[in-house]
């Protein structure tokens, strides 16, 4: 039984996406090759300034917004895999009414994305039969590039290589560090296969997602991820945020650090980035708190303050002692406060002087 009915929220996604900014065909196609070749660039520099000894690059696959709406359509149906063999046993006429209902549900949370994302490291693709395949994909939307930098008034091939270090981070984090990926995948099964499938549990879930949303609507912290876990599920979503946290705030300190020598005009770049981040009307700041974008945006800030601190005190290889295992992760307390981190991991792997 299908949790989710997915050609239909390919179909609402599509239909619903705005279209991205005028451009002509040439124009298209010279960002197009621009950000394939940046995007092979951006892998040196972000391998010699994190030293991690990752994957081998691959080009980045370049799309517009109906493209990544079909590619997160394919991720997702990996991802919920375990709860769509978990609910197999829910009455028949429930699970069809109700994957129709989350079908267009997630196709209108996907066309409110498709025009926001810029980039993406895919970690979940469906497999490759043959094998060959690689295991993700570096993706970039090209339209949503385009339209921030021209939206921003920046350097357009000093804001597409910026946006290929962030994204190139992430490859390099997911195929340089062997268990990350694996321990992440485990980690979103281990918080779907806590969910509770009982109609009463659904029901009191609903009311939750509903008081999130008046909630939000009142200006509030509320939120629908955290309104519909369950106590069980929190937990798990503590280590995943924690991780979550780690990897991105990694990715926006690589994209800033790697220097003016790369990106020339990086620091004006971040400046108008990062107004642009918190700007919006009331019905977008709504939207990205509903669906937890400003909690996103909060880990971006925290991870960046936690790779900042860790590499500034300890240096790079200090801080790569982070990705030993996943013991050394630290957890949301030691993102907030990266000397304990230090302390437990640092400390403890230095040993006694000897004498």
């Amino acid at each position: 039984m299908q949790v989710i009915d997915w050609d239909l929220a390919v179909t609402t996604g599509v239909r619903l996406v705005r279209p991205g900014p005028q451009v002509s065909r040439e124009e298209a196609r010279q960002a197009v090759l621009e950000l394939r070749r940046l995007s092979r660039d951006a892998e040196g520099h972000v391998r010699e300034f994190t030293r991690i000894d990752s994957a081998p690059p691959e080009a980045a696959t370049v799309v517009d917004r109906p493209g990544w709406i079909r590619a997160n359509v394919d991720g997702f149906r990996v991802v919920l895999e375990p709860l769509t063999q978990k609910m197999s046993n829910m009455p028949a006429i429930v699970g069809a009414v109700g994957s129709r209902i989350t079908g267009l549900e997630v196709g209108a949370v996907l066309a409110f994305l498709a025009s926001r994302v810029l980039g993406q490291y895919e970690l979940f693709l469906p497999p490759d039969p043959s094998g060959v395949a690689p295991a993700g994909r570096l993706t970039l939307v090209a339209p949503n590039i385009v339209h921030a930098e021209r939206e921003l008034g920046v350097d357009p091939r000093d804001f597409r290589l910026w946006v290929c270090l962030h994204e190139e981070t992430h490859r390099v984090q997911f195929t340089g560090v062997p268990w990350l990926r694996e321990y992440v995948r485990g980690q979103m099964t281990e918080f779907l296969l806590a969910s509770e499938m009982d109609l009463t549990t659904l029901l009191e879930r609903l009311r939750a997602a509903s008081d999130a949303v008046a909630d939000a609507f009142k200006g509030g912290e509320g939120n629908l991820i955290e309104a519909i876990q369950t106590p069980e599920q929190k937990a798990v979503l503590d280590r995943v945020t924690a991780v979550m946290t780690l990897v991105e705030g990694h990715g926006d300190y690589v994209m800033d650090a790697v220097g003016p020598s790369v990106v020339p005009s990086v620091a004006e770049i971040r400046a108008k980035f990062q107004r642009r981040r918190e700007g919006g009307s009331r019905v977008d700041q709504l939207v990205r708190r509903l669906l937890g974008i400003e909690l996103k945006m909060k880990q971006y800030a925290e991870g960046s303050r936690f790779v900042r601190t860790v590499v500034d005190e300890a240096g790079m290889d200090g801080f790569n002692k982070v990705w030993t295992s996943p013991e050394t992760l630290p957890d949301r307390d030691e993102i907030a406060d990266p000397h304990a981190w230090m302390s437990r991991v640092l400390t403890a792997s230095s040993g006694p002087e000897l004498t």
